[in-house]
């Protein structure tokens, strides 16, 4: 295929769903739904931890972060599939992709360093109770927020540049509902190489190394807890850190699930599922974990103990 200049890339096709008809307005209906059931659900959990006074708090401060990164995330993405089901186009201007792959890596790699982020409050909550209020500070917690913010930013930042250098072919078909930075790099015409391989060392990086943060802090919370005498006490410990627990597990099974497994049709199957859990599924699971967090450090202390 004949190379196409930046300068003569006017839009990409997303090729999204099945193409009957008959399933595009259920399609859209649901997401539709789907998506401002989300939308409402974060704005919630951000004006209860604002405005309760009580819950103004270290550890509220970095769970009032993960609605906020969820709702830009799901906006990234579903408002541009909606808008293309109404209108029955396929078309995203190729600004529109490049912004829309800065967005999303730089959403979904805030969301990973936000999880780390909590599993280390749960971490200090658990197995240095009695000193959480010394150890999780206003400003630390600032600062582990504001670098999350800051390598998200950067990683983005440098994968949006890297797709900018490339060139592509006639083909612009993307087998995909969004501009994914893997299906858009694989249609590139000019060498890829860098490209992929600072997506695999961004992934064990960025990805597997948070992950490892987080199984090592479960790993002594689980020891700590194990170490306490009282049923009960195990029972409210692990209360504390159980729903966060779940929302990690949704958040990492289901982009594990969103690597492309073209064997059969990725247009409905892989893509319809994807979107369900990834965009919504966690972001259900949040108001859980706000109202199994309404005990303040006090409390733990003493249930615990």
């Amino acid at each position: 295929m004949k190379p196409m200049n930046d300068t003569e890339i006017s839009e990409f096709l997303l090729l999204g769903f099945a193409e009957d008809p008959e399933l595009q307005p259920l399609i859209f209906g649901l997401f539709l739904s789907m998506y401002l059931v989300t939308v409402l659900g974060n704005l919630l959990i951000i004006l209860a931890t604002v405005s309760d006074s009580h819950l103004h708090t270290p550890m509220y401060f970095c769970l009032s972060n993960l609605p906020f990164v969820d709702i830009c995330f799901t906006s990234t993405t579903i408002p541009k599939m909606l808008l293309n089901i109404q209108t029955q186009s396929k078309a995203i201007t190729y600004a529109g992709c490049i912004t829309q792959i800065h967005f999303f890596v730089l959403l979904i790699e805030l969301d990973i360093l936000l999880l780390t982020v909590m599993a280390y409050d749960r971490y200090v909550a658990i197995c240095h109770t009695l000193h959480y209020l010394v150890i999780m500070k206003p400003h630390l917690c600032g600062l582990l927020i504001l670098v999350s913010w800051v390598v998200s930013v950067l990683y983005a930042l440098l994968q949006s540049l890297m797709v900018l250098c490339l060139s592509f072919c006639m083909n612009l078909e993307i087998p995909h509902y969004f501009c994914e930075l893997n299906q858009v790099v694989q249609l590139a015409c000019s060498d890829t190489f860098l490209n992929e391989v600072v997506i695999y060392v961004a992934a064990i990086l960025l990805g597997g190394g948070p992950l490892i943060g987080i199984l090592y802090s479960y790993s002594k919370i689980d020891s700590s807890i194990r170490a306490i005498s009282s049923a009960q006490g195990r029972y409210k410990a692990f209360s504390t850190c159980a729903s966060h627990i779940s929302v990690v597990s949704l958040f990492y099974c289901t982009s594990l699930g969103r690597v492309p497994q073209f064997c059969s049709d990725p247009r409905l199957t892989f893509n319809f599922n994807s979107l369900c859990d990834v965009h919504c599924g966690h972001s259900y699971a949040e108001p859980l974990h706000l109202q199994s967090e309404e005990s303040g450090p006090e409390e733990r202390t003493e249930e615990t103990l």
